[in-house]
């Protein structure tokens, strides 16, 4: 889901910084009435990271990550995870790809609205973590990703065909195919420990 440096322009970049920091910013601010948001958006930037770096691969005009992005939202919550990507690109960016820092609005954006959009809609409707719910969520959040990915690259100025953009758009099967296992394992190993008021400080989890 990294968009790589000079595909898109400074000024298409500069407008994304803008909108990304809006966007976490607006969202951050309900650090204030609820200061465990902040603990939670650590471990969302920690465990995103991690899981961005445990695997990564060249994919096209793009670059595939495992993001973890359903167990992440399923555990910590919203806000924590939509902060959490901004701050775990921007970590791994000073860390690992300085080169990454270029496009931090583009990369925070392909993963932020996405999670909006999957918040206000299926993800406020969800009745139970079953198997098929999770592959729902997570089929409709990459999906959102991959088509973040050809908005950008539409907006290049460079033309990128689009059989590169499905090439991408099809190497995240596996990773919708795989993630709810992860979701499925994490949630279940702490779910019954959820009263724990470390989890309970910590997680959106509760008992069943």
């Amino acid at each position: 889901m990294h968009i790589e440096p000079g595909l898109v322009s400074a000024a298409k970049v500069a407008v994304a910084n803008v909108a990304a920091v809006a966007l976490v910013g607006a969202h951050a601010l309900q650090f204030v009435r609820q200061p465990q948001l902040v603990v939670r958006s650590l471990l969302a930037a920690l465990f995103f990271s991690l899981f961005m770096q445990s695997f990564h691969l060249p994919a096209g005009p793009s670059e595939l990550h495992f993001i973890g992005a359903m167990p992440i939202y399923l555990i910590l919550g919203f806000v924590p995870t939509l902060v959490g990507f901004a701050a775990g690109l921007l970590v791994q960016g000073i860390l690992f790809e300085p080169t990454d820092l270029v496009n931090l609005g583009v990369n925070t954006l392909s993963l932020a609205l996405p999670l909006l959009v999957l918040h206000h809609t299926a993800g406020r409707r969800v009745d139970g973590l079953s198997v098929r719910n999770i592959l729902k969520l997570d089929a409709i959040y990459y999906a959102g990703v991959a088509l973040m990915v050809g908005f950008w690259l539409s907006l290049g100025d460079t033309a990128t065909p689009f059989a590169a953009w499905a090439g991408f758009a099809a190497h995240y099967l596996p990773v919708v195919l795989i993630e709810p296992l992860v979701t499925i394992a994490l949630v279940g190993l702490l779910r019954p420990h959820a009263a724990h008021p470390a989890l309970r400080f910590c997680t959106t989890l509760r008992t069943a």
